[in-house]
């Protein structure tokens, strides 16, 4: 768990992933750099290795993107170009990327910035409220209306995503971001689709406000998406603002 205190604010934060009851080896990757403000989750993909390459690729990029006195949104495109060289370095395979999530507060300011279908939610305590966008077919459907949000869920296209970190599009990527305001006591759960496909926002909520604390809710999310079959590598990053 992490922690970061400064004259008005404290930020505490943890961190659980876990392989799952199907996937041989875990692609997702999370990282905490609370002297940067950073928090992300990102979620590898292309299987035999390559997705834990290209999250760790990630990761590593976004961080020394904003140690270098960066932009997130500028690191996460980074990041892109990184996993692309490194596959023709031979570090990874061919088609190998990676959603990413990532949080940075600043004094009473929060950035999220976004790729792919991870996610960033918001809970005051009571509300969990998703602050991200799905880049991926069936949000596509939803926001065109041929669709209903009761069906995304249970979409057979619902894994299809139309935005990634990598991948096979050696084009830009765009990046998309948010930002806000810190209203006080609060929390940000980052995490892997492992945890939304298992869980449903309710469900979340109700974990959240079981366990206040970030190590206990984290593990706790992680748990629960494991008991409900862990079809997936599942990623949580629980930081709460005090």
């Amino acid at each position: 768990m992490s922690a970061v205190s400064g004259s008005e604010r404290s930020i505490t934060a943890a961190s659980q992933t876990d392989t799952g009851r199907v996937r041989d080896h875990n692609e997702d990757s999370c990282a905490a750099h609370p002297e940067l403000g950073l928090w992300l989750v990102a979620d590898g993909m292309g299987g035999a290795s390559s997705g834990e390459v290209a999250s760790a690729l990630v990761v590593k990029t976004v961080r020394d993107g904003l140690n270098g006195g960066g932009e997130l949104v500028e690191a996460i495109a980074e990041a892109h170009r990184t996993i692309h060289a490194g596959v023709a370095e031979g570090r990874g395979g061919a088609g190998m990327g990676s959603t990413v999530v990532a949080l940075r507060i600043g004094g009473d300011q929060y950035e999220i910035a976004w790729v792919g279908d991870s996610r960033a939610y918001r809970f005051d305590g009571d509300e969990l409220r998703q602050l991200s966008r799905d880049h991926s077919f069936v949000q596509a459907l939803v926001e065109q209306g041929a669709i209903g949000s009761d069906e995304a869920d249970h979409h057979p296209a619902r894994h299809i995503l139309t935005r990634v970190l990598g991948g096979d599009d050696p084009g830009p990527v765009e990046v998309e971001r948010i930002t806000g305001r810190l209203a006080g006591a609060e929390c940000f759960l980052l995490c892997s689709d492992g945890l939304t496909d298992e869980l449903s926002d309710d469900a979340i909520a109700a974990v959240l406000r079981e366990r206040p604390k970030p190590d206990q809710a984290a593990r706790a999310l992680v748990a629960a998406a494991i008991e409900r079959g862990g079809h997936d590598n599942v990623t949580v990053m629980v930081v709460c603002v005090a």
